[in-house]
Formats: C-alpha cells, structure tokens, sequence
C-alpha cells in the first residue's frame, strides 16, 4: 500500500508526539525536492543504495570481520525504512528479524526512487522536525526545492543523531563530516550511483 499511498505516521513518531507535543511533518514528492538532497542522503547513509537489493554485504561483512565498528554502515536505507515505517525503535533480535522481512517486501514491491522519497520525509532532522519539507525551512528558511549542496549535506550530516547535532550550527566534526558527504555526493553523481532514483527532468 506505501508503494503508492505516503505513510501518515510511524511508531516513533507518535511517542515524540505523546514526549513532546506537536511534530513538524509535511510531504513533499522527491520531484519537488532539490536533487541535493536525495544525493546528500544517500551518500551519508548508504552509497551503494543502487547497487543491493537491501542490504549491504560488504559493509555487514566488514562489521562481522571486526573491519568496522560502525554498526550504521551495515544498515541501509531500506532497512532503515522498514524499521522506521512498519516497526518501533528496539534492538531485539525480534525486530531485527521483521525488518529484514520488511526490508525484502520493500526492494520487491517499491522502486528504488519512492525508497528514497519516504526516506526523506520521515527521518528526523531535530527534534520533532521529521521531513525535508519542515527540515528546510526550519533550518534554513528554504523551501526543500531550493535547498543547495551545502544545505543538503548538513541536513544529512545530522543523521543518525538530530537530537544532538544542528544543521545551522555544526560542530567542527559537523562541518568535516559535511564535506565529506558533499564529496561524496558529487562522486556518486559522476559515477552513476544516483542513477535509480535520480529525477530526470
């Protein structure tokens, strides 16, 4: 059903609302998105997204051959959709279970490109602020459409702690880590890696 109709709500979601209070949360399509943004994501989290099937081989390999500590690196966007859409925030073996279940419904039944596009208006980018849609604006005073490359990256380089980080006020491993994405962004520009879920205009 998310293949087509836009999640209104998630699990988490709704415990920030009942912690916090009111949410900053609108939709936007990926079409009306700066094509910044979707890049600056997937070169953060995931910049082999093109390339697997949901999950990544070589960043778990890395993980389990004690090559990486980065737990993250092993988890895709498709897998981070599955938790965020369909399940709750625990790291039980249970969870884990069903959102590889989830994971593999996700890569059969969604294009790669709504992939990204419900990635982008469901992760959080500050407190109670999910979307880029709220992000932009609530950052920046920019509509997501105009978000630039810096912008994009900085709002990506909060995840996967927007409690913590800012993306008007970045710390110095904040402003590394942005470049790093924004490098990382051209890069998989140039070499097709944006290719499945590009907009082409």
């Amino acid at each position: 059903m998310f293949a087509i109709i836009n999640p209104p709500f998630n699990y988490y979601m709704l415990s920030e609302r009942v912690r916090g209070g009111i949410l900053k949360n609108s939709w936007v399509r990926i079409e009306d998105v700066s094509p910044h943004v979707a890049r600056a994501l997937v070169a953060a989290e995931d910049a082999n997204f093109c390339t697997h099937w949901g999950f990544d081989l070589e960043a778990i390999h890395s993980v389990v051959a004690g090559k990486s500590t980065q737990l993250r690196g092993a988890s895709t966007i498709s897998q981070q959709v599955a938790k965020n859409v369909f399940l709750w925030p625990d790291r039980s073996w249970l969870r884990k279970g069903l959102e590889a279940e989830f994971t593999l419904m996700i890569e059969l039944l969604w294009t790669k490109r709504r992939i990204v596009e419900v990635y982008m208006n469901i992760a959080e980018f500050d407190d109670r602020v999910f979307g880029v849609a709220s992000a932009g604006p609530h950052y920046f005073g920019v509509q997501a459409a105009d978000l630039s490359l810096l912008q994009a990256a900085r709002l990506a380089a909060v995840l996967p702690n927007p409690k913590n980080r800012s993306a008007s006020r970045p710390t110095a491993k904040g402003r590394q880590r942005t470049k790093s994405i924004m490098s990382g962004a051209q890069t998989i520009a140039v070499d097709g890696r944006d290719g499945c879920f590009q907009v082409l205009n």
